[in-house]
């Protein structure tokens, strides 16, 4: 690391501080209640930000549900180029068809009373 050989003096100090100083804020008024406020700041007093209701302490806060995402499309499921030659494709209508034929329910209690009544 490096080290000075000599000390620095006061005078060359000072120059070299000449432009090391604190700033004055920028600030503005608020356009709905005049209070000073920092610029491009929310108004602590009102809740306002460019005579925009956007904090809890304005009147007239609504908060917003939950941020809309976008719908996830159904993405289909992976199969490998196997299984796709292996397996003959059957239609959605196909397999209904014989799922409701097989799994048809007997006939209930009620539908049996009722034919018997009509007779």
């Amino acid at each position: 690391m490096a080290v000075p050989k000599k000390r620095t003096g006061a005078s060359a100090q000072g120059h070299r501080r000449s432009n090391w100083k604190a700033t004055v804020p920028e600030t503005t008024v608020c356009k709905n209640c005049g209070e000073i406020i920092l610029t491009h700041t929310v108004c602590e007093a009102c809740g306002q930000y460019k005579g925009k209701v956007v904090s809890r302490k304005a009147e007239g806060f609504v908060e917003e549900a939950e941020a809309k995402k976008p719908a996830k499309k159904a993405s289909k499921p992976r199969v490998s180029k196997k299984a796709k030659t292996a397996e003959p494709v059957v239609e959605a209508a196909e397999v209904k068809e014989t799922e409701t034929a097989e799994n048809a329910p007997a006939e209930t209690e009620q539908e049996v009373k009722e034919e018997k009544t009509e007779e």
